[in-house]
């Protein structure tokens, strides 16, 4: 449904077109609705050069107009213009008609008229007609006699009959205005769309405009899943098997738990379980042994049992209050329902009664003296053949005891026969209200207000109630309404107003007060109730597979305890007894008895679910949070025994070494892979497609420079792309800019702010001397400089960064000899270097002006040169420093970046001179 705001805008430019159906006209407010359409206004004076007032003025020129008509042809256009000719040639034709009649035309058919109308409301039909004859005749004899007086008034009359012409001629020119301006609404929008970006000037994209972020703030909000290969892949291997062990492997942040979620979700049957963090296979089976219980319960609509610690007395209490509350609410309703209808119906219950209440009673007197006349014949065995069908009967209704076909075929009587037997008794109940002639005869007197009237109140109070019933929600600027609160008192207040039309208007009130309305109303309701009555069932008994897993969970989850006491004694003068005490407990269940049992159950439940067309899926999650690869194939090889169930799907997502172990089975060890596993998805990261997709999901406000920027950062890790794609706004708010160069130096600048900080703070643990040291002081400057980001020091800024970030290269060796640190050391000092050089070459590419124009000119250069290869970069760098330094030298490369550095003479990454901490030029 359109908001409230737009809807009423559609009207109004149909009205407007309607109304002044000029060409000019219409294009000048389609042009103003398009410039004023919220995704076209939130541009406009974002940059100079495009504002609202400017974007008009070029819209107005005359090239745009004739543009925009050529462009809007067609049969409507055509239409619109024969509709203005023809109401041109029809007005000159009333002009002329009017000429030549001497009289005033309007005040002559206004005389003739006026007293028509007159006689027609006293005389009837009948003078209106004598009336004209009259008049006609009085015409043919001034005809006749060649007066003045029949020229003016015939003349009148036709300038009277081409004014109406004109009129309706107007309303088709109204119309087909109003469909050729929808027509050229559709063709101005793109065209302001485009004229606003031209104004915008180069990258028009790389403008953030705020908007909705919702869908970034929570990461792991629920109904936000992108489908890609991977998902595709994985139901492939679902479709292919009939059950086994699929693995998910990829690194951290991929989504292998959305994956494994959305699978979960869209089996007809399936269970997540997180596996523990500590390695604890027992208490992991006996979690997911519950989950299992409490999920298959669920599924089949019944109640999971709560183990609570209250004792019975207080259980039952509870219990007794609860529905006593239940019957206190219900009873509210209902004694007051059931008073007002019996009250309502008691003297028609009355008339009934004395009409039938003697023939009822005489009819079964005489069915009761016929059966026992009958019972007495067989009793007195004066009818064989009675006496054996007797018996025969009670032999067969002994042996229905243990079956249910007398039960089911009842319930199939009355489920098929209650829904015709209601819905007859209600047509009949109500279809004897056409039959009654004494109704027919009031309707028959009804007057033509009064039905007008009733219809009216009628068809509003059903329009009412279908909006109130739409489900939808209406859009009152930015706030949301429900149509039940507006539609809901409007619905009640038609159905008012026409029961009390009904009930004061005369004619209508000896319709409703005919004696037999209660009877009949009585009818409609009981054929109602026996109709719906037909759909009742009893709840059917609890399925067997229920039970079972009612029974395993208190076998899991609770410590049944027995005792019996047994005391014996005489009591006289001396005292002899004896007694005895027997407490008994169940034992928790061991591991070996936990697979057992998990298999069979799960065995009979997906065996069940086949049998249904459904498949079974249990998902295990967060397996490479265990720690180390040994723990994880440790866990599968202990869990290994509940796998490989049939018509189960596991799966099961484990690390990226686990699933490379599987991928190098029998070369030349084997491990538990080989055993646990029959497959494995590898989930890698996002390329930019799916980034792309990702994020227009959550947020539509992001272009696709900005989409472009988090998917680098991120390396295509979704996890990352969601924070970054937050951050974006966030820089913005800090920078208080529109522009990418600004907001991009932002987020790169701080990412490698926090970076350094890391490393320098995993190389505060390691030993340096007053020769080696050189390279904290590094870090630490370059820290300062990263925490105070303005133009102030950007120069020292860019000679520190492209220093460190080009230190360990053969042309520009870095402050400290490589053997004299360690290796531990100088692995930290590489990657810390080449994170710093990628973070250089990021902001080369997206702090200067024209990424638009760069990034076509570095596709041209080959595969180095596209956006993907800036990701791909990203990635290696959590492979090696030493592989990815040279990726990133080929993107440099392909953009046509320096090689080294190159200070003197390169652009400010932030546009202006202008320092805005110091309040000063640099």
């Amino acid at each position: 449904m359109l908001p409230l705001r737009t809807w009423l805008d559609l009207w109004w430019a149909k009205i407007a077109d309607f109304m002044e159906p000029d060409q000019s006209l219409i294009y000048l407010r389609c042009v103003l609705t398009a410039v004023d359409a919220p995704e076209t206004a939130r541009l406009l004076g974002k940059r100079s050069g495009a504002s609202r007032e400017a974007v008009l003025e070029q819209m107005r020129s005359g090239p745009y107009e004739t543009f925009s008509v050529s462009q809007c042809g067609g049969p409507r256009k055509d239409a619109f213009d024969k509709a203005l000719t023809d109401l041109a040639e029809i007005q000159e034709k009333h002009r002329a008609a009017a000429r030549e009649t001497e009289w005033n035309w309007w005040a002559t058919c206004l005389l003739i008229v006026c007293p028509s109308v007159v006689v027609l409301a006293i005389g009837g039909s009948v003078a209106l007609a004598g009336a004209v004859a009259t008049a006609g005749a009085a015409l043919f004899v001034l005809f006749w006699r060649g007066t003045a007086v029949w020229f003016n008034v015939r003349q009148a009359f036709v300038a009277a009959a081409w004014k109406g012409a004109w009129l309706a001629q107007r309303v088709e020119l109204g119309v087909s205005a109003v469909r050729w301006g929808e027509a050229l609404e559709k063709v101005t929008q793109p065209l302001v769309a485009q004229v606003v970006r031209q104004s915008l000037g180069e990258d028009p994209d790389s403008l953030f405009i705020p908007g909705e972020y919702e869908g970034l703030r929570a990461l792991r909000a629920p109904g936000y899943f992108v489908e890609n290969e991977v998902t595709r892949q994985l139901r492939r291997k679902i479709a292919h098997i009939d059950y086994g062990t699929i693995a998910v492997c990829g690194p951290r942040g991929t989504g292998k738990t959305k994956l494994l979620e959305q699978c979960v979700k869209d089996a007809d049957f399936g269970v997540l379980a997180q596996a523990p963090a500590t390695y604890a296979p027992h208490d992991f089976l006996l979690s997911l042994s519950v989950r299992l219980c409490q999920e298959y319960v669920r599924d089949e609509g019944y109640d999971v049992p709560e183990f609570t610690r209250l004792s019975n007395v207080r259980r039952r209490l509870r219990r007794v209050t609860s529905a006593g509350a239940r019957l206190t609410r219900w009873g509210f309703f209902a004694v007051p329902a059931t008073a007002l209808v019996a009250l309502g119906l008691s003297e028609s219950a009355r008339s009934l009664y004395v009409q039938y209440a003697d023939s009822l009673a005489n009819q079964a007197g005489t069915q009761k003296d016929l059966i026992q006349a009958q019972v007495l014949e067989l009793w007195k065995r004066h009818s064989v053949a009675a006496s054996v069908l007797a018996v025969v009967a009670g032999v067969a209704w002994w042996k229905t005891r243990r079956t249910a076909w007398l039960p089911r075929l009842l319930g199939a009587v009355w489920h098929f026969g209650s829904t015709p037997i209601g819905v007859g008794l209600a047509l009949v109940s109500l279809g004897s209200i056409v039959l009654d002639r004494q109704v027919q005869q009031q309707v028959r007197h009804l007057s033509f207000g009064t039905m007008l009237s009733t219809l009216f109140l009628m068809l509003a109070w059903a329009y009412f109630l279908k909006w109130r019933d739409s489900g939808s929600t209406l859009a009152v600027g930015t706030w949301r309404v429900s149509p039940n609160m507006i539609f809901g008192p409007l619905a009640a207040a038609a159905a008012s107003a026409l029961l009390l039309y009904l009930i004061h208007n005369a004619q209508t009130y000896s319709i409703l007060a005919d004696p037999e309305n209660p009877l009949r109303l009585a009818g409609m309701i009981g054929g109602v109730l026996v109709a719906r009555a037909g759909g009742w069932r009893p709840r059917p008994a609890e399925p067997e597979l229920v039970t079972r897993c009612r029974d395993h969970l208190y076998r899991l989850q609770t410590i049944q305890m027995s005792t019996n006491a047994l005391s014996t004694g005489a009591s006289q003068v001396l005292t002899v007894g004896s007694s005895h005490t027997t407490s008994v407990s169940t034992v928790p269940p061991s591991f070996p008895e936990l697979v057992e049992d998990f298999r069979d159950l799960l065995g009979r439940i997906a065996v069940e679910q086949k049998s249904k067309g459904r498949i079974v899926v249990i998902a295990i999650d967060e397996v490479d949070r265990l720690g180390s690869s040994a723990h994880a194939l440790a866990f599968l090889s202990e869990i290994k025994a509940i796998l490989g169930v049939p018509h189960v799907y596991y799966l099961i997502s484990v690390a990226e070494d686990v699933g490379a172990a599987f991928v190098r089975r029998g070369l030349p060890h084997r491990d538990a892979t080989d055993s646990s596993l029959d497959d494995i998805i590898h989930v890698q990261p996002s390329t930019l497609k799916d980034s792309r997709a990702i994020l227009t999901q959550r947020s539509g406000s992001l272009t696709e420079p900005y989409i472009l920027l988090a998917h680098v950062l991120s390396g295509g890790i979704p996890r990352d792309l969601l924070r970054y794609g937050l951050q974006i706004r966030e820089m913005q708010e800090m920078t208080q800019s529109l522009e990418l160069r600004h907001i991009s130096r932002r987020l790169i600048l701080d990412e490698l702010a926090e970076t350094l900080a890391g490393f320098r703070t995993l190389l505060s643990k390691h030993q340096w001397t007053r020769d080696t040291s050189g390279i904290l002081h590094v870090f630490r400057t370059l820290g300062g400089y990263l925490r105070e980001p303005c133009v102030c020091v950007e120069r020292e800024l860019r000679i520190t960064l492209e220093k460190f970030a080009f230190y360990g290269t053969a042309d520009h060796p870095g402050p400290v000899a490589q053997h004299e640190l360690g290796d531990d050391a100088r692995l930290l000092i590489e990657e810390a270097s080449a994170y710093a050089y990628f973070s250089l070459t990021l902001l080369d590419i997206f702090s200067s002006e024209g990424l638009e124009r760069r990034t076509r000119q570095a596709a041209g250069q080959g595969p180095d040169g596209a956006p993907e290869r800036l990701a791909e970069a990203r990635q290696e760098l959590g492979v090696s420093p030493f592989s990815a330094r040279p990726l990133i030298d080929s993107v440099r490369k392909a953009w046509s970046l320096p090689q080294g550095p190159v200070t003197v003479g390169h652009e400010p990454w932030t546009g202006s001179r202008n320092c805005p901490l110091h309040n000063d030029d640099a």
